[in-house]
């Protein structure tokens, strides 16, 4: 986005508070996201689907005393912007009151710029998206044993997003993001097995290579060839660290101030709690260079900060906005996230596991018998009460090693007492916007059989 780009999109919001003030609004605010977005995908070396997006969308909240509205709109014509002020305005005056709704205090807001180079200005075009993604398609089929492709795809966007609210908030940020995939088919028949790998983001000149990720599709698709079940019983659970973050994310579901609020999470009472043992920390950092949802402020106008949500195995704090903050008499910790037709809610950022100090192959080496998991499947996890049960797939370990392939497996437990007994390798990768290197847990029941 062009620096004249960010000033008219900043004045446009800017104008539509004024707009909302003058006909009677105590307060407002308003979001304007904009961006384009180029996507293709290709099969057997031909291109099926290619598809360009750009569009528009602007959001105004506003408040009369303690009553909030919300109007949205594509349009941001004037007559479809003074009739979305008075839309909103008269909405406001009609709804319930909110006790815990309001816009930050002034003296909350951001006020510092921070580059965390979270956009690149290079426009990549079809030719090349198209170019990598038949590299990783390519390099798929030569693995040998390769029986098909279900394709290969690339991806670009740009995006931008402009806040103004009536407390003297006015910012802008934008982002970017480029990705290449591949998946593809080994064996005939009822013995056919796929796999994937997949690569993003946020500079061009960071993704990783297209050949690469097809050679790693390939590959991974070939190792799940002839797979068995294994017998139900308890056993240590490896979780490889294209599933692993899965974990983090259930920890992050869980401490959202809006289940805390409502009193429906797991772990609504842990708050100071020895929940995973003393040497794991867990981080949210927004400030990270290059992240994925790196961004120096957050939906409500508030700065952000890295953070630890898990210190020394202990729960720090809860993800809260300001409505939540306000409901659970804390104060915001700046992971307020919204649309343009939505009020605000909380939403971690960067968040990983932090690196272990044993390798994934001294993590596996004194299983006698366990599961390895590649893959998991549904969604079975009650964040009321921490019940677990997934679908899974991936390798059986024998004494210490990775053997065959197995699959329609199921892997149950309680978060709690996962969480308590979870170890991490040294292997973390920041790939995606929660990462977690190779994570074992004992005693996990595992049923096949």
């Amino acid at each position: 986005m062009t620096s004249s780009d960010a000033a008219n999109n900043l004045n446009l919001v800017s104008d539509l508070v004024a707009k909302a003030q003058a006909q009677g609004a105590d307060a407002a605010d308003a979001v304007l996201v904009s961006g384009t977005s180029l996507s293709v995908s290709v099969r057997m070396g031909i291109l099926e689907n290619l598809e360009r997006s750009e569009g528009q969308d602007i959001g105004l909240r506003v408040f009369v005393g303690k009553r909030q509205a919300i109007a949205s709109s594509s349009d941001t014509g004037t007559k479809a912007l003074a009739d979305m002020v008075e839309r909103a305005v008269a909405m406001a005056r009609a709804v319930p009151e909110d006790t815990y709704a309001g816009l930050a205090d002034p003296d909350q807001i951001g006020t510092g710029d921070i580059d965390l180079e979270s956009y690149d200005a290079t426009e990549v075009s079809e030719e090349t998206l198209t170019n990598w993604a038949k590299t990783a398609e390519d390099a798929a089929r030569a693995v040998e044993g390769i029986t098909n492709t279900e394709g290969a795809g690339g991806g670009w966007g740009q995006h931008d997003v402009a806040i103004a609210a009536s407390n003297g908030f006015a910012k802008t940020r934008s982002d970017s993001s480029v990705s290449v995939s591949a998946s593809v088919i080994a064996g005939e028949g009822t013995g056919m097995e796929r796999d994937y790998d997949y690569a993003t983001a946020v500079f061009v000149s960071d993704l990783e290579d297209p050949a690469a990720i097809g050679r790693s599709a390939g590959e991974r698709t070939m190792k799940r060839l002839n797979p068995r079940k294994a017998e139900t019983g308890q056993v240590p659970v490896i979780y490889d660290p294209r599933v692993s973050n899965s974990l983090v994310r259930h920890l992050t579901g869980a401490i959202n101030g809006s289940g805390i609020a409502r009193g429906t999470s797991f772990l609504k009472e842990a708050m100071g709690d020895q929940i995973f043992p003393k040497n794991i920390q867990i981080i949210d950092d927004p400030l990270r260079l290059r992240g994925h949802r790196s961004k120096a402020f957050d939906g409500e106008g508030i700065a952000t900060q890295r953070r630890a949500l898990i210190e020394d195995g202990v729960l720090q704090t809860w993800i809260l906005d300001l409505r939540t903050a306000r409901q659970l008499g804390l104060q915001t910790t700046g992971n307020a996230a919204r649309g343009t037709a939505s009020p605000p809610s909380p939403s971690a950022t960067n968040v990983y596991l932090e690196a272990g100090t044993v390798s994934p192959e001294d993590l596996i080496a004194d299983i006698k018998s366990g599961f390895y998991v590649t893959e998991l499947i549904g969604m079975g996890v009650n964040g009321v009460t921490g019940d677990y049960s997934r679908g899974a797939s991936g390798f059986w370990i024998e004494n210490g090693q990775i053997t065959t392939p197995v699959s329609e497996m199921t892997i149950a437990g309680n978060l709690k007492n996962m969480f308590a007994h979870l170890t991490p390798a040294n292997n973390l990768k920041f790939r995606h916007g929660t990462d977690a290197p190779t994570v074992r847990i004992e005693g996990m029941t595992v049923a096949g059989l």
